[in-house]
């Protein structure tokens, strides 16, 4: 009912402010041949891309699936960040807020800039140190002990169904089924079949190829929506007076929700009564983008993919950059839907918005689609169609990819020790196909839930969750006191209090437009921002508590390991309260796949070719039709040093440094403007 209802809104004709939204018997806009067309060539070229990738790529073992071979330039892997950073939800939750709220929302997309540097500049190097693949194996290497590494395992794949899968899933199919009348889930399945397809086939290459691709493609689309959107309001001056005379017609009596906000147009908002406070914005925010971008293995693994250091910290400045822009593209854009279309983006008044999209708490989560629908020409609404689909493609390949490397280094090894690299690989595989099941079911939860609050749903359950991980993770690289008891406790501490805030804003929702706030006084009057600051500073005080009044880590098993380590090569060594041989055992053959992945390229011989059916099997599960080099121990060695090489040309190293000051610069700029 709601589906049909939103449906309904949408399709009613582009003079918003001159009747009812959602009448019945309004028709549908229509979706020209040409605009079929490119969203077919888009497909196809994707495939295309993705296959390509693929064959090409080093696949058959673990490095080279899992980190594209170490072989990454910066241009792919920043667009790679940015396009995984910035997925349909992004589009559809950033404009909507904008809508609803003005431009401070925007403060989250600048806010990357100073995470993704500490990226480049601190958290890669000690990573590249450790020769580590995935982030929980990295607190295995630095603590000892199997249960941090799990449960940051399992703790990272369900954020990844909560915050990421399952918002841009719902996002991007009901995009689609808004624009072209595709029934929800035969959209959902097609979308998630093609991207199953070549990040099964292709590894972390073809992802971060694709990416490339599709945040081009992006990019384009929307600011060729901006630039149409600004020419019908009358560009920022005309959105500035429009959006603040974009009332709605039927209002709730004696409120003011139907009001635009007076500080719409500021990015930094008063610290007691903003909707966005300042210090949260820049403090609280950092603390969740500095897991986002630095500890969640969806974006590290794109940086450990660099095939230098240069390179990986290249990449961030290059992403750094283009997270610029989606304040431009993306959330004007919604602040111009408002303006346009107050009726049905500013909806206040519960019934109508119950009969514009389904949601009473409000609408502006329609902000972007309706301009899509009602703005976007023939031909370019359909690339506009496949920019979401784009968004949506990317941010899936990355986490598909992304959590089943978690799966298979840190849950199935310790499973199966002895599992060989074709069975690692088959896994890895599988586990993609098990993740696309549990999507699609999951869809119905995320279809009944608030989809009008879509963006403070995924960063309030962001600010609830990750910011015992950044705490975590900061004191591991800086302070060398800290040890295993103090990290496990102090990450259960911090978990279990986001845990119940979590629960306690499932439980007392927010009021809608009229109604008495009625929830308790931590949730009323705590921001989520302010929580993710005091989460960390409690998960910070119990880990370090406890590291001060148990036994420190010997100095000589933190080589390579901390920030001021980093450059110590002597391979540290496993901690006694882990199954040491076993776990050094794993460690070591984890550094020869890598090994050998490197090698690959130069050594492969010729062997004598199977049956075509056997071939193409063995190329959709990774396992090569050649015999895996044999390599002397020299040669292993000089590899194994270039992999875990944190040195840099001194050229591309002052380069990369006044590309950081200058992104800063901007960066800078851009908050003192607005």
């Amino acid at each position: 009912e709601g589906i049909s209802s939103l449906l309904r809104a949408m399709s009613q004709p582009t003079t918003g402010t001159t009747e009812l939204p959602g009448q019945p018997g309004d028709t549908a806009p229509a979706f020209a041949a040409a605009d079929i067309v490119v969203v077919v060539l888009y497909f196809a070229f994707i495939l295309a891309v993705g296959i390509w990738s693929s064959i090409r790529a080093s696949r058959g073992t673990i490095g080279g699936y899992f980190l594209a071979g170490r072989s990454m330039t910066w241009a792919p892997i920043g667009a790679s960040l940015m396009s995984s950073d910035v997925g349909s939800g992004s589009f559809m939750g950033l404009a909507g807020t904008a809508a609803a709220g003005g431009l401070a929302v925007g403060g989250f997309e600048w806010n990357a800039a100073w995470p993704l540097l500490a990226l480049g500049w601190i958290f890669v190097p000690v990573y590249i140190a450790a020769g580590v693949v995935t982030m929980p194996e990295y607190l295995q290497k630095r603590f000892g002990g199997q249960r941090i590494q799990i449960y940051m395992s399992v703790l990272s794949l369900i954020l990844y169904i909560f915050t990421k899968i399952s918002v841009d899933i719902f996002a991007g199919a009901l995009f689609i089924q808004m624009s072209l009348g595709w029934n929800l889930y035969l959209s959902t399945v097609l979308l998630l079949a093609v991207t199953a397809v070549y990040t099964i086939a292709g590894g972390l290459t073809a992802v971060i190829y694709t990416d490339l691709l599709q945040t081009v493609i992006m990019v384009v689309g929307a600011f060729i929506l901006m630039f149409i959107g600004f020419e019908k309001v009358g560009w920022y001056e005309g959105l500035q007076e429009k959006y603040s005379t974009a009332i709605p017609k039927i209002t709730v009596p004696n409120t003011t929700c139907h009001l635009p906000r007076a500080d719409a147009f500021n990015v930094l908002r008063d610290p007691i009564t903003g909707d966005l406070p300042w210090p949260g914005l820049m403090f609280g925010l950092t603390v969740v983008a500095v897991w986002c971008w630095c500890n969640d293995q969806v974006m590290v693994q794109r940086a450990l993919s660099a095939k230098n250091l240069s390179h990986a910290k290249g990449g961030t400045v290059f992403a750094g950059y283009l997270k610029l822009l989606p304040v431009f593209f993306i959330v004007m854009p919604g602040m111009i839907s408002r303006a346009l279309f107050p009726d049905e983006v500013g909806c206040v008044d519960p019934e109508i918005c119950k009969r514009v999209c389904g949601a009473a708490m409000g609408c502006s989560n329609i902000a972007y689609p309706k301009l899509v629908i009602e703005l976007m020409p023939d031909g370019l609404r359909g690339l506009m169609i496949a920019v979401m689909m784009a968004a949506l493609m990317s941010t899936l390949t990355s986490v598909f990819n992304s959590s089943s490397t978690l799966f298979v280094i840190d849950i199935w090894q310790r499973v199966r020790k002895q599992a060989s690299e074709q069975e690692l690989m088959i896994v890895g595989r599988v586990f993609i196909l098990i993740f696309v099941v549990i999507s699609i079911l999951w869809i119905p939860v995320i279809q009944t839930a608030n989809s009008g609050k879509l963006f403070d749903y995924i960063q309030s359950v962001s600010s609830y969750l990750s910011p015992p991980v950044t705490a975590l993770f900061i004191l591991a690289i800086f302070w060398r006191r800290v040890n295993e008891p103090g990290a496990f406790w102090g990450l259960t501490a911090g978990l279990a209090v986001g845990v119940v805030r979590m629960i306690m804003d499932l439980v007392y929702t927010a009021p809608s437009c009229g109604e008495e706030d009625r929830r308790p006084a931590v949730l009323k009057d705590v921001h989520y921002l302010y929580f993710a600051l005091i989460l960390f500073a409690l998960t910070a005080v119990v880990t370090i508590i406890i590291s001060l009044f148990t036994p420190p880590i010997p100095k000589e098993k933190l080589d390579s390991l901390t920030w001021w380590t980093r450059h110590k090569k002597a391979p540290a060594i496993i901690l006694e309260n882990c199954k040491s041989e076993e776990a050094q055992t794993k460690a070591e053959d984890r550094e020869k796949d890598l090994v050998e992945t490197v090698a690959s390229g130069d050594k492969e011989e010729a062997a004598a070719k199977p049956p075509c059916w056997k071939m193409v099997f063995l190329w959709m599960c990774g396992l090569s039709t050649v015999p895996t080099p044999s390599l002397s121990e020299e040669e292993k060695a000089a590899l194994e040093q270039r992999l875990t090489s944190i040195e840099e040309k001194p050229l591309w190293r002052h380069v990369c440094n006044v590309s950081a000051i200058l992104l800063l610069a901007v960066n800078v700029f851009l908050w003192a403007y607005y």
